[in-house]
């Protein structure tokens, strides 16, 4: 699909894309980037998404790896 940009940079995610996902006026949406290829990635936080993260940081320091990826933000 397809979709255009606005003055102020803002896009339309298609319906069709919208249910798939579940996203809702409100859902938050995380952006990646990959600038090797030229490629933004969205991804919403839902519910479903939340519960694919349950174990993901087990071991890990969840807050050492929280206060890491801001710092990574900061400096973009």
């Amino acid at each position: 699909m397809e979709t255009t940009a606005t003055v102020k940079g803002q896009i339309v995610i298609p319906a069709s894309i919208r249910r798939r996902f579940e996203i809702k006026e409100g859902t938050r949406i995380q952006i990646e980037t990959d600038e090797k290829n030229h490629r933004i990635f969205l991804q919403p936080i839902t519910r479903r998404f939340i519960h694919s993260l349950r174990g993901k940081y087990r071991g890990k320091g969840l807050m050492k790896a929280l206060a890491a990826e801001k710092k990574k933000e900061r400096q973009i």
